[in-house]
């Protein structure tokens, strides 16, 4: 079922590169493509989640100040059925993870950067 437009979550992340960004979410992490109407900006979603991707050009970008515009400590969160396999599938691929994983009472969990250094957690919950 797809989510209405009026349901999405949205999540801005400032990149450097859109054009890589969009090949990141859509190749490895089952994002779909919805708009690229300009190489500044892209928009790609995942259930109800609406990711923006605005690069260095967008206005996104240019209304975020200076001292915000590099990656910080939030991060979307995407929850995944067994971790140990996305872990091995990602790695297959060529990509890295900034860390182990971290086991806590609700799940276990690890960070994935994009190409612009920004943070993806992947999540198990409990069973």
């Amino acid at each position: 079922m797809k989510t209405a437009p009026q349901e999405l979550a949205s999540v801005r992340y400032i990149v450097d590169d859109v054009a890589a960004a969009v090949g990141f979410y859509t190749t490895h992490l089952g994002f779909t493509l919805q708009a690229h109407p300009a190489p500044a900006f892209a928009e790609v979603v995942r259930g109800p989640l609406r990711l923006l991707l605005s690069g260095p050009a967008s206005s996104g970008a240019r209304a975020t100040p200076r001292d915000f515009s590099t990656p910080g400590r939030n991060r979307i969160h995407l929850i995944i059925g067994d971790l140990d396999a996305e872990i091995e599938r990602l790695r297959g691929t060529g990509l890295s993870f900034r860390g182990d994983v971290v086991a806590g009472p609700g799940g276990r969990q690890i960070l994935l950067a994009d190409p612009a250094g920004n943070l993806i957690e992947l999540f198990q919950p409990v069973p």
